[in-house]
C-alpha cells in the first residue's frame, strides 16, 4: 500500500522534510501541485468548483445518495420539480455577452408576476457543473451571478432547495431561479445570486504573490464570519456543506464581509443514513472521509475551516495531497499518527491500523511565523482526527483568538468599521450557555 511505504519512510527519517522546514520549503511534488492549483483558479473563478476538485463527486453519481434517499423535510418541498423554481422554463441556454434572458418571477400574496430581465456581461467561471457568468438585471441595474447547472432527469437536484431554506448575512443570496432549455432539450437550472466580486483564494494568493502575509485582523475577520456562517448552516437550517475550501469563500474588498457559496455538494445529514465519503475538495477533506466512513457528521465542515484558516497563515494549502492517499500521508506528516482509538473515533468499521509511529509536529514550527498562540490553540482545536474531538462553529466564533474583534475600537486597516459581527438571531444561539452567550456578544454590542 502507497501510504504505508511513505509513512515508513518518513518514519525511518528518509525522503521527508525535517521539522525546521514544514511549512516554509516545499517537496518538487508540493509545488508543481500548488502552481496545478492556481491555474485551475483562474479557471474556476467566484462561484466557480468542480474543475478545482478532482473527483467530480456531485450526489448524481452516489448510490447512497440519490433521489430516494433525500430526507423527509427535502422530498416535501419537490426538488428538481421545474414547477418549483421561480421562474419557469424559458427557451434558449446562450450566455455571450449582451444576450438578453427573459423571465418571470412569481408573485407574493395574490401579487401579478414580475417580469425580469438579465443582460449576461461574460463567463467568471466554469466546470463541470455547468457555467457562470455575470449579468446585468435591467429592472434594478443591480449585477448578479447566474450559475447555470445541467439537470441529471435521472436525480434530484438539492442545491436550489437548500438555497431556498438559507437567509444569512455571511451566506450568497439566491435572488431568484429559473429553468431554461437547449436545441438539445437538455435543461439547465439557472440560479441568480448575488454578485461578489473576489474570493478568498484570490485574496491570499495577491499577499503570497507580493512575498508578503496576509494582515491578522484579515485571518480573524474571515475565519470568524467562516465559522459564524457555518453555525448557522449546522445549527440553525441542519445543513452540512461538505466543500469548504478558499473558493468558495466569497468576500467583498470593501467591507470585507465574507459569504459562503456553492452548496452543489450540501446536504442535511441524517444520523444512521449513509453519505458518500468521496466528497470534499481534497486539501480541505476530514480525515474521517479519507478512512472511507459514510455516517460522519457536520465536523466534517469544521475540519475544512481549519485548513482554510492554516492556509492563510501559510499562504499555501497546509495539507497539499496529490491523491486521496497521499493527502493522508500529508496530514501524519503534521499531525503524527492516529491512534487506534482516533482511527475508531473517525470510522468504527475500519481495521487496519499498523500504522508506522510518527510523531507530530509542533504548531509553532508548522507556522514558521510569529503565530500567537490562540491562534496555534484553535487550529489545534479544529485539526483534531476525532470528529467529536473538534469544537463546533459556535465554540470557535467564542475562541479567544478572535478577541481582537470584540474590541470596540477594533477596524479595518484603513480605519472602516468591521462589518456586523455580534448580531445573532436567536436560531444561531439556540442551545447556547448564557456563560457562551456572554463570551459571544461583547459589551458593547448588546442591546
Amino acid at each position: 500500500m502507497n501510504v504505508m511505504r511513505r509513512l515508513t519512510s518518513i518514519a525511518s527519517g528518509r525522503n521527508f522534510l525535517s521539522s525546521d522546514n514544514v511549512g516554509e520549503s516545499e517537496t518538487p511534488r508540493s509545488k508543481s501541485n500548488q502552481n496545478r492549483e492556481e491555474k485551475e483558479a483562474t479557471e474556476t473563478t467566484t462561484y466557480a468548483k468542480d474543475s478545482v476538485l478532482e473527483e467530480n463527486t456531485r450526489d448524481s453519481v452516489s448510490t447512497t445518495e440519490n433521489s430516494d434517499q433525500l430526507p423527509k423535510e427535502i422530498r416535501e418541498m419537490g426538488i428538481g420539480d421545474v414547477k418549483d423554481t421561480d421562474g419557469g422554463i424559458i427557451k434558449g441556454n446562450g450566455t455571450e455577452s449582451g444576450r438578453i434572458i427573459t423571465t418571470k418571477k412569481k408573485g407574493l400574496n395574490d401579487q401579478r408576476d414580475k417580469t425580469i430581465s438579465y443582460r449576461a456581461e461574460h463567463v467568471i467561471g466554469t466546470g463541470s457543473f455547468g457555467v457562470v457568468f455575470q449579468a446585468k438585471c435591467l429592472e434594478t441595474e443591480e449585477k448578479v451571478a447566474i450559475k447555470k447547472v445541467l439537470q441529471d432527469k435521472r436525480y434530484k437536484n438539492r442545491e436550489l432547495q437548500i438555497m431556498r431554506m438559507l437567509n444569512h448575512p455571511n451566506v450568497v443570496e439566491l435572488k431568484h431561479s429559473f429553468f431554461s432549455t437547449t436545441e438539445k432539450d437538455e435543461l439547465y437550472l439557472n440560479l441568480v445570486l448575488e454578485y461578489v466580486p473576489e474570493t478568498i483564494y484570490r485574496a491570499s494568493r495577491s499577499y503570497t504573490k507580493m512575498n508578503h502575509h496576509m494582515p491578522l485582523i484579515y485571518i480573524q475577520l474571515y475565519t470568524y464570519q467562516i465559522c459564524r456562517a457555518m453555525n448557522y448552516l449546522h445549527r440553525a437550517v441542519g445543513v452540512c456543506h461538505r466543500d469548504i475550501k478558499p473558493q468558495n469563500l466569497l468576500v467583498n474588498n470593501v467591507t470585507h464581509e465574507v459569504k459562503i457559496c456553492d452548496f452543489g455538494s450540501a446536504k442535511m445529514l441524517i444520523p444512521g443514513e449513509p453519505n458518500i465519503s468521496y466528497i470534499c475538495s481534497r486539501y480541505y477533506r476530514a480525515p474521517e472521509l479519507i478512512f472511507g466512513a459514510t455516517e460522519y457528521t457536520n465536523a466534517i465542515d469544521m475540519w475544512s475551516v481549519g485548513c482554510v484558516m492554516a492556509e492563510l497563515f501559510l499562504g499555501h494549502p497546509l495539507f497539499p495531497g496529490e491523491t486521496s492517499v497521499d493527502q493522508l500521508v500529508e496530514i501524519i506528516k503534521i499531525l503524527g499518527t492516529p491512534a487506534r482509538e482516533e482511527i475508531k473515533n473517525m470510522n468504527p468499521r475500519y481495521n487496519d491500523f499498523k500504522f508506522p509511529q510518527i510523531k507530530a509536529q509542533p504548531w509553532h514550527k508548522i507556522f514558521r511565523r510569529q503565530v500567537s498562540p490562540e491562534a496555534m490553540d484553535l487550529a489545534s482545536r479544529l485539526l483534531q482526527y476525532s470528529p467529536n474531538l473538534r469544537c463546533t462553529a459556535l465554540e470557535a466564533c467564542a475562541h479567544p483568538f478572535f478577541d481582537d474583534l470584540r474590541d470596540p475600537r477594533a477596524s479595518l486597516p484603513n480605519g472602516r468599521a468591521l462589518p456586523p459581527l455580534f448580531d445573532f438571531t436567536a436560531q444561531e444561539l439556540s442551545g447556547a450557555s448564557v456563560e457562551l452567550r456572554h463570551r459571544l456578544i461583547p459589551e458593547h454590542a448588546r442591546k
